[in-house]
């Protein structure tokens, strides 16, 4: 379960968020305009906020901007209807962490936040190991156990971005809009095609499964050991 805060003044999508987030077994609090969440974000420890970009009295960005200014690095993801690739870049350089286009699925809003959460508080770390998996981010190649995994450019990304979230629920429009650089999800098997080629180099006769699906959500890297 994590503390969270959602500053969010339109209260018929604040209901759906608070019911949604609560029912998956976290604490949310509410605050429904800019001073108020202000003042609920200073009061924490929150273990991720969720705001929206337009605020009554004060600003989203500018509130989220005061916040990094006074040193709290809580993780934050930025709800907008303004959803075009400038908007996207403003929030992320006032210090948001995702930014999520509005109107959105609440499965999504979850699994971003889920994503905050398992963040490695190092992203410059270049090594990454997950169970038998280990991947070489500066020399560009992987290995599961003694055995070297020959991996495509993309594979190599696919796989360092499921590294980064073990045991967590990826969507594919999260997969397409990290990897692929895509802002919406074509309708494709694109994601499938490539988690099936990597699967086939992970997990050879006899090995345990590591990449598994989610029905109707997308897919999970299960650590084997």
């Amino acid at each position: 379960m994590a503390r969270l805060l959602l500053i969010e003044d339109d209260a018929a999508t604040a209901e759906e968020v608070l019911g949604d987030l609560r029912g998956r077994g976290h604490e949310v609090a509410w605050a429904a305009t800019g001073p108020d969440g202000a003042t609920a974000a200073r009061s924490g420890p929150w273990d991720a906020i969720i705001l929206d970009r337009m605020l009554p009295g004060l600003e989203g960005l500018a509130l989220l901007r005061d916040l990094r200014g006074a040193g709290n690095r809580t993780p934050a993801l930025v709800l907008s209807a303004l959803g075009d690739v400038d908007e996207r870049i403003r929030g992320l350089r006032a210090g948001g962490d995702d930014y999520l286009g509005k109107p959105f699925v609440l499965g999504e809003l979850a699994a971003r936040i889920e994503a905050l959460l398992r963040r490695p508080t190092d992203t410059r770390e270049t090594v990454l190991r997950v169970g038998s998996l280990e991947l070489d981010l500066v020399a560009g190649n992987g290995r599961r156990g003694l055995r070297n995994l020959d991996l495509l450019p993309r594979e190599l990304k696919l796989l360092e971005y499921l590294m980064r979230r073990p045991g967590q629920v990826v969507t594919r429009a999260m997969m397409f809009e990290e990897v692929w650089n895509y802002r919406f999800a074509p309708k494709s098997n694109l994601i499938d095609v490539h988690v099936g080629r990597l699967r086939r180099k992970l997990e050879v006769e006899g090995e345990p499964i590591l990449i598994h699906n989610v029905r109707g959500e997308g897919f999970t890297l299960t650590p084997d050991a």
